[in-house]
């Protein structure tokens, strides 16, 4: 088994999300399809979320999910984040203002 490697765009992603106020835990190494990042929205009562990263700058073929990860997105919640510009809409629509 080899190791869980993170996007190149990852550390871009999780900026974003933090500088939008949001709280982030890292998970790209569990494994097993389960998600790169989980996302708490805002204060003390706000929302967590399942974030898949994908590296938007790649071509299609290569941001597929592979088939643990698909296998994951059928029976949990997931979103797919590829830009920042993804990641403002998604903070947007967690907190009602999309």
């Amino acid at each position: 088994m080899r190791a869980a490697k993170s996007d190149d765009n990852q550390p871009e992603i999780v900026a974003a999300f933090r500088k939008l106020g949001c709280k982030v835990a890292d998970t790209h190494m569990v494994g097993k399809g389960f998600p790169d990042i989980v996302v708490k929205s805002g204060g003390a009562f706000s929302s967590v979320y399942l974030v898949e990263i994908k590296d938007g700058s790649k071509p299609k073929s290569a941001r597929k999910l592979t088939e643990a990860q698909a296998e994951f997105h059928e029976t949990w919640p997931v979103e797919i984040v590829e830009t920042t510009g993804d990641v403002v809409r998604l903070v947007r629509k967690w907190r009602g203002l999309a």
